[in-house]
């Protein structure tokens, strides 16, 4: 159990609000005040895309390189020359390589998880966000221990995801303490399999939550933290503010840009990062997300274990997401995935079922590697509409564009010869934080994630898997196997020792 002694109490929203933010810890990360978001290095760059036009191709073409053969984070004006590209077959080039770096390091594995929401109570006043305080047309709750075991025996009991990422709004009854037995209660219910019967349960919880003191963090790490994600939301101070009431705890830049440092200080070293795309000027948070990555490694010597690319979506209460000057057309959202797969090389690109499945299905060829499905993110809505893709606007942060099953996505992927991966291994491993960058970028880690998204593939397919999705896996998994016997001749039968093993019903097993 995780030992809590360390970490604050607040019994209000106004003593949260007052008390929260711990200030010597964000001095720590900005040295003389300075703030490593550079906001006129960031203005004078586009500035230059306004006025310098197409850039020289052999230009590029070295930008594109140097990311394919080091896989390292490029720099603010690298990026900045990808993002003047203008010439569609250019751009082209730049779609083959990012696709070339995601199969290089993370092969051709998409990575599958749900959503769980665990409250919708909010002490910020964010303007675009129906979970927001004040507003009177969200129905709020926190989920119990009791109720949380009914989404979860939905989500990995009938759906079969082995990962979520465990959502959750900023308030006093939403306490590091709560977040912790959340995490706990997760982890410790396992559930029979429809299909064959076997336990099953989650293993990796990830976590989108507010930013956090050091001292909270190393608690989380305690009960077992996979990825924490926290989205900056705008880049842009100025628009920040205005976006975020000074009175609010979100309202506080300089907190929640250094989260992540606060993160690694404190052991939590796989960090997600995300913009919410539509708020302000594409160009300018990608390239301010670029800083973020570099700073944290300049730091840390490592950078984002994911990033997201959330868009704004309608949501309750608010007209923010449809009056935006920013909105972004899908084939802009493309250029930009594009462009950041080249620009942070070594990244999780999560693109999730906000978008509809148009757009992420065009999205699978150009470097993407995980997604959500089968995604509920009403409070209590998986075992409130079970297997149904119902949305509630009234309960939820906003509305989703993508409403297909797990089925129907494993289907589709392996349909275009993209092996659903299920694995956690590298996580409980030990490959995390600064062992796992180093392994993605020399693309080991993508051999032992082949191997273990095989097994954990044998498992979705006999566990949950209808009949047609299980046909067209079952090709798949042939066609995997002899892809490993090629290239690990001699660590094949070991391979082929577990695999046998999990078709016949034993769990778990990883490399």
């Amino acid at each position: 159990m995780a030992d809590f002694r360390s970490i604050r109490k607040f019994e209000t929203a106004e003593d949260y609000r007052k008390n929260f933010i711990v200030q010597a810890e964000i001095d720590k990360y900005l040295p003389g005040g300075k703030h490593f978001i550079d906001d006129a290095k960031i203005n004078t760059l586009i500035k230059s895309m306004d006025e310098d036009g197409e850039p020289d191709p052999a230009q590029v073409r070295e930008i594109i390189a140097k990311s394919e053969s080091t896989r390292e984070t490029l720099t603010p004006d690298e990026t900045c020359v990808l993002m003047r590209v203008k010439d569609p077959d250019l751009f082209r080039e730049m779609e083959a390589a990012a696709e070339r770096i995601k199969k290089t390091v993370y092969d051709n594995r998409i990575v599958v998880f749900a959503p769980l929401y665990m409250s919708n109570l909010c002490v910020n006043g964010c303007k675009y966000c129906g979970f927001r305080e004040g507003n009177g047309e969200q129905r709020r709750r926190v989920l119990s221990m009791d109720e949380l075991k009914e989404e979860l025996s939905v989500v990995a009991g009938r759906i079969g995801h082995k990962r979520i990422i465990a959502v959750y709004g900023e308030h006093p009854t939403t306490s590091t303490e709560y977040i912790a037995e959340s995490i706990e209660t997760c982890y410790a219910n396992q559930f029979a399999a429809p299909k064959s019967g076997c336990k099953v349960g989650i293993r990796r919880v990830n976590v989108n939550a507010a930013p956090l003191p050091i001292a909270d963090l190393k608690v989380l790490r305690s009960v077992g933290i996979g990825t924490f994600q926290v989205f900056q939301e705008t880049y842009n101070r100025k628009l920040y503010e205005e976006m975020h009431p000074a009175w609010s705890v979100k309202g506080n830049y300089d907190w929640r840009t250094t989260c992540f440092h606060r993160c690694l200080e404190a052991g939590v070293d796989d960090v997600g990062l995300g913009v919410l795309y539509g708020l302000c000027d594409w160009r300018y948070e990608l390239l301010a997300t670029i800083m973020h990555a570099r700073d944290l490694e300049r730091w840390f010597n490592i950078g984002p274990h994911t990033l997201s690319f959330p868009r704004l979506e309608p949501a309750s209460g608010t007209r923010v997401p449809e009056e935006s000057p920013w909105l972004i057309d899908d084939d802009t959202f493309h250029r930009i995935v594009v462009i950041a797969r080249l620009s942070v090389p070594y990244t999780g690109i999560i693109i999730t079922a906000r978008e509809s499945a148009q757009s992420r299905n065009r999205l699978l060829g150009c470097g993407m590697t995980q997604l959500d499905c089968s995604s509920n993110i009403a409070i209590k809505g998986y075992s409130d509409f079970a297997d149904e893709a119902q949305q509630d606007k009234d309960r939820q942060q906003f509305m989703l564009g993508d409403n297909r099953s797990l089925d129907e996505m494993v289907r589709y992927l392996a349909s275009r010869d993209i092996i659903t991966s299920f694995c956690t291994a590298g996580y409980r491993c030990g490959r995390t934080g600064g062992c796992i960058m180093d392994a993605l970028k020399t693309g080991r880690e993508g051999k032992f994630c082949k191997i273990n998204a095989v097994l954990t593939f044998r498992e979705w397919l006999d566990d949950f898997a209808s009949e047609a999705t299980r046909e067209i896996g079952e090709r798949l998994i042939r066609k995997e196997l002899e892809g490993i016997k090629e290239w690990l001749p001699k660590f094949y039968p070991t391979v082929l020792k577990q695999y046998e093993a999990t078709a016949r019903g034993k769990r778990d097993i990883f490399f």
